[in-house]
C-alpha cells in the first residue's frame, strides 16, 4: 500500500509522543503540522515536517492527504469543517467536540462534502480488545450480560506533560466537561466495538471530590444496549497512578474476559479468559508490542486506500457516542439520560 501523507492540526503531547511515532511505525509519512505555538512548530520541523501557524497553510499543502485533528475539544468543529470543505480525509480526536451542537455540525459537514472521516478511538485497535471482540462473536463467552470498565488517572491542576503545556482539560469552556467527557467516550465506544451494538440508555453520577478545579474529577456511568447488555464505567481524574486503574471486563454465561492495563496510549497489558464452568483462568496471548496508535494509523490508512474497508468508520455512530456523553451529564442534573434511536 502506498504510504499515506499525513498532516496534524495541534501538535501537543498526544500528537507528538504517540501519533507522530505511530505514523512513522505504520510506514506512513508526516509531511505537515499546524500549530500556533512556535515551540510545537519547531518540534515538528525537527521531525522533518513542514510547519504552519494557521490551518489555511496546511489545507493549501497539496501533499497532505489525511489530517489528524488533536486540538482542544472546542476547536474541533472549526478544523473539521474547513478540512471537510477542502476534501481531505480526517481523523479527529475524541470526544468529537466540546458540545453536541458542534458535533452535529461536524457530522453535517462530513456528509455534505462526502469526505472520509473517523473519530480517533484508538482503543478499538488494541490487539487484546480485538481478541475480546472475537470471543464475543464466536460465542466463547456465551450470552454476554455485562461490560465493566475502569479507566482512571490522576490529573492535577498543574499537569504539564511538556514545556509550556496548557491544561485545557480542566477548563469547561474548552473541554466541555471533565473526566466524563474526556475518558468515558473510549469506554462507550468500546462497548459498541466489542458487542457490535451501541448503548441506548444511559445515566451517570459525577463528582468533584479530590481536585481543585471546576469540572468533574470522577464519574460513574451505567448503560444498557438494545439487546439488554448492561455496561458500567468508572472514569476518574482522582485516582493515583500507582493504584490499579485500568480494567476492562466482558461477562457472559459461559465465561469472562478480563483485560488489565490495556486501556491507554501504550502497548501491552494482560488478557485473561476465565471459564464459566470451572472458574479456571487462562492467559490469552496477543501482540504486546503493537501500539494502539500505530494500529489505528494502519487501519485508517488502509480504509483510505480501500473504500470497501470504510464500514468500520461512521460519523453517525460517533455522533451517537457524543449524545451518550451529553445524556450522561444531563441525567446527573436530573434531566434523564434516555436517547432516542
Amino acid at each position: 500500500m502506498e504510504p499515506v501523507r499525513w498532516g496534524i492540526v495541534g501538535y501537543g503531547w498526544v500528537a507528538r509522543d504517540y501519533m507522530a511515532p505511530g505514523i512513522r511505525e505504520a510506514g506512513h509519512r508526516l509531511v505537515a503540522v499546524c500549530d500556533p505555538g512556535e515551540a510545537a512548530r519547531a518540534a515538528a520541523e525537527a521531525e522533518g515536517a513542514r510547519a504552519y501557524a494557521d490551518l489555511s497553510g496546511l489545507i493549501a499543502d497539496p501533499a497532505v492527504e489525511a489530517v489528524y485533528v488533536a486540538t482542544p475539544n472546542h476547536l474541533h468543529r472549526e478544523a473539521v469543517e474547513a478540512l471537510a470543505a477542502s476534501g481531505k480525509a480526517i481523523l479527529c480526536e475524541k470526544p468529537m467536540a466540546a458540545s453536541l451542537s458542534d458535533a452535529e455540525a461536524m457530522a453535517a459537514a462530513v456528509q455534505a462534502h462526502g469526505i472520509f472521516y473517523g473519530t480517533a478511538f484508538d482503543q478499538r485497535h488494541h490487539p487484546a480488545h480485538r481478541l475480546m471482540r472475537d470471543a464475543v462473536r464466536t460465542g466463547r463467552l456465551g450470552t454476554v450480560t455485562a461490560v465493566r470498565i475502569v479507566y482512571a488517572c490522576w490529573l492535577h491542576r498543574d499537569w504539564a506533560p511538556q514545556e509550556g503545556h496548557d491544561n485545557w482539560r480542566i477548563d469547561p469552556a474548552r473541554a466541555g466537561g471533565g473526566a466524563l467527557i474526556d475518558l468515558a467516550p473510549h469506554g462507550l465506544d468500546l462497548v459498541d466495538f466489542l458487542l457490535d451494538e451501541s448503548i441506548r440508555e444511559i445515566a451517570a453520577l459525577t463528582q468533584a471530590r479530590a481536585q481543585d478545579y471546576s469540572v468533574d474529577d470522577g464519574a460513574l456511568l451505567i448503560g444498557r444496549t438494545e439487546s439488554g447488555v448492561l455496561a458500567s464505567l468508572h472514569v476518574a481524574y482522582n485516582c493515583p497512578d500507582a493504584l490499579p486503574r485500568r480494567r476492562l471486563e466482558v461477562v457472559g454465561t459461559r465465561g469472562q474476559m478480563v483485560a488489565e492495563n490495556t486501556m491507554g496510549q501504550v502497548a501491552g497489558g494482560r488478557l485473561t479468559f476465565i471459564d464459566g464452568a470451572s472458574g479456571l483462568p487462562e492467559d490469552v496471548a496477543f501482540d504486546g508490542d503493537a501500539s494502539p496508535f500505530t494500529e489505528q494509523v494502519r487501519a485508517f490508512g488502509s480504509a483510505l486506500r480501500r473504500p470497501a474497508e470504510r464500514e468500520a468508520y461512521a460519523a453517525a455512530r460517533d455522533l451517537h457516542t457524543m449524545r451518550l456523553v451529553v445524556g450522561a451529564y444531563a441525567s446527573d442534573r436530573g434531566g434523564g439520560g434516555r436517547l432516542e434511536p
